[in-house]
């Protein structure tokens, strides 16, 4: 297995990057090969300073790197030796199995759907978010970002995509899927969730279990809930800064804890032909360790394959 790293995309610069590649390294079985991709001498220092086996990675040297204030569609055509770029074209050749950034969300997504092209049958790819529940285990909401404006078509696929990804991932037999809305009611809702809930109702491609309001997130209601990535954007955006308040506060506490994005690392492109893994750009070293072991995870999983299987 084969793992593309974009070393370039991190807030903090790329040593960020390049040591939380020289973590995972230590944990990854010698069968999985780190392939760095970004500013070589850069790369090469981090990695002796961290007294690395620079033989355990590959190298593929990038220039004019995309930055976060780049516009994501330009950018992608302009910069075509940028470290991105090159993580998709690796992708695409079937050079690397998985490609890992902390960059440029929206190019990371243009690239997603431009280069690799949705799985046949998708109408729009999408990205979720860890939802921790009060009894210990935890759920997945999607989409949180990816499709501002969606049809009710849409928000159907994404049950099933995010019911693919709690199975085949996380391991859970059969998720349960709800529809996050304004009241548990069937009839309750706006013009958009009214007609998805329609089409999931009765549905055998995945197991639907209605609504959920806002105050079911953490609880064991539902392993999936679908909402368009507008509103899922503003949930996520609102326990992200509602955590960061009661941290520094100095509330302790261990579910509390479980909101901090770094546990996590990053969430896979759902619905794309090829593992593309997005993390957030503030992440430090830990996370963006945590972000290449999940990686690796999601490869083994096989889960566009999965997908692609079940659109068919």
């Amino acid at each position: 297995m084969r793992i593309g790293v974009d070393i370039m995309g991190s807030d903090h610069g790329p040593l960020v990057p390049a040591r939380a590649s020289v973590l995972a390294a230590k944990e990854l079985p010698e069968a999985v090969r780190l392939v760095l991709i970004g500013h070589e001498p850069t790369i090469v220092e981090a990695l002796q300073q961290e007294r690395a086996d620079l033989s355990r990675f590959d190298i593929v040297p990038s220039k004019d790197d995309i930055t976060m204030g780049d516009h994501a569609s330009k950018a992608l055509v302009s910069k075509p030796e940028s470290s991105i770029a090159l993580g998709f074209k690796l992708l695409k050749a079937g050079q690397i199995d998985a490609f890992a950034s902390t960059g440029n969300t929206g190019a990371m997504l243009v690239g997603s759907v431009m280069v690799m092209k949705p799985s046949p049958g998708v109408l729009r790819p999408c990205i979720t978010s860890i939802l921790p529940k009060a009894d210990g285990s935890f759920g997945l909401m999607v989409d949180v970002g990816a499709n501002a404006d969606c049809k009710p078509e849409m928000l159907f696929q994404f049950g099933l995509l995010g019911s693919l990804f709690a199975q085949h991932v996380y391991n859970i037999a059969k998720p349960k899927v709800a529809l996050l809305s304004i009241g548990e009611e069937e009839k309750k809702g706006n013009a958009l969730t009214l007609a998805a809930h329609g089409l999931m109702k009765g549905t055998d491609r995945f197991h639907f279990i209605g609504n959920v309001e806002g105050r079911d997130l953490f609880q064991d209601k539902a392993d999936v809930v679908v909402c368009d990535g507008f509103t899922g954007n503003v949930v996520l955006k609102a326990l992200e800064g509602f955590h960061s308040l009661v941290k520094a506060r100095g509330v302790n506490d261990a579910f509390l804890d479980r909101f901090d994005y770094e546990n996590y690392g990053g969430t896979p492109v759902l619905g794309v032909d090829g593992s593309v893994i997005i993390g957030h750009g503030i992440s430090n070293v830990n996370t963006v360790k945590n972000m290449l072991l999940f990686t690796r995870k999601v490869v083994e999983s096989k889960l566009h394959a999965r997908i692609h299987e079940a659109f068919q």
